[in-house]
């Protein structure tokens, strides 16, 4: 199946400014957004605290679940429903953290079965993070992050040439820096099953970007004297009804996991579908591109022998 004809020629390169300049705002407006807000908002894994998953057999509110944890100092708690409304499933999250997980299950119990009656709610799962125990996972989830990225363009350098390892690596940065602004403008929590699906994103992402590569180095042996945003077009051209074929099944995958999947996979399904759709933009419109600028300013030895 081909959604794009055979002999379709898009003027990528040619639109290669528009582009640009349209990343350029997008990963700005994010980074300044981060800034501004101090950071995505930091989920139990990173903050420490504690989180409680209850479901409840009745309609109930937030505000009247809050004014139940007032005889335990826990209204400041940040309560959030999950899943579909008709559910009656709700997280509860505080700064509490403390050794007595027993303790602390009991003393919720007592103040929720006060409020709905002792068979009137489930509880289905209680965390506990202490502040040392966050703090380690975060330095963690950045050494995992930054070590993806140094690996990617360790293996691409060695795999074809480091003008396009930069190209692939500036590509999978503006990927990560979008998607994540995106998940805080939404006031989703940071947590390890985001970091996953970041992970999940930069290898996505890579494996779309180096199958140009790949078309694109074939087509310079080919015509090693053709100019060399001519071959990036026609390359991608060539592979953009696969790219755009994968991508939307992919998507079609995430979606269904973003919308049946339940509360647990919820931000991992959603981050991976925003990564999908920035991940496949950034293979056609961005990596290649960075290619050709980086060659203009650093011609690679072959160019300087035409």
């Amino acid at each position: 199946m081909e959604l794009i004809k055979p002999g379709t020629n898009i003027d990528f390169v040619g639109k290669m400014r528009i582009f640009l300049y349209i990343s350029a705002s997008l990963v700005i407006l994010s980074i300044l957004y981060l800034i501004l807000i101090g950071g995505p908002r930091l989920g139990i894994d990173f903050a420490g605290g504690t989180s409680v998953q209850v479901k409840f057999n009745q309609a109930t509110t937030v505000e009247k679940i809050r004014d139940a944890l007032k005889s335990i100092n826990m209204e400041i708690s940040i309560i959030q429903q999950v899943g579909a409304k008709s559910d009656n499933e709700f997280l509860l999250r505080t700064g509490i953290s403390t050794s007595d997980l027993k303790g602390l299950q009991d003393k919720i119990e007592g103040a929720l079965a006060a409020a709905y009656g002792k068979g009137g709610f489930e509880m289905r799962k209680v965390e506990v993070v202490g502040p040392k125990a966050g703090k380690d996972l975060r330095q963690k989830g950045l050494l995992a992050l930054s070590l993806a990225l140094l690996g990617m363009l360790v293996y691409i350098t060695w795999r074809y040439e480091f003008r396009y390892a930069i190209g692939g690596i500036v590509a999978l940065i503006h990927d990560v820096i979008i998607t994540v602004g995106v998940f805080a403008l939404l006031g989703r929590e940071f947590t390890l099953t985001v970091i996953a699906a970041i992970l999940t994103i930069i290898g996505y992402s890579i494996n779309d970007t180096i199958v140009i590569f790949d078309r694109i180095r074939e087509n310079v042996k080919k015509n090693p004297r053709q100019n060399l945003g001519d071959v990036m077009n026609f390359s991608i051209n060539q592979t953009l009804s696969r790219t755009i074929l994968t991508s939307f099944t992919v998507f079609l995958v995430v979606l269904s996991l973003y919308l049946f999947g339940g509360s647990v996979i919820n931000d991992f399904a959603f981050i991976l579908l925003v990564g999908v759709v920035v991940g496949t933009y950034s293979s056609i419109f961005i990596a290649s591109q960075f290619v050709l600028i980086w060659e203009s300013f650093r011609p690679s030895k072959k160019a300087r022998k035409k």
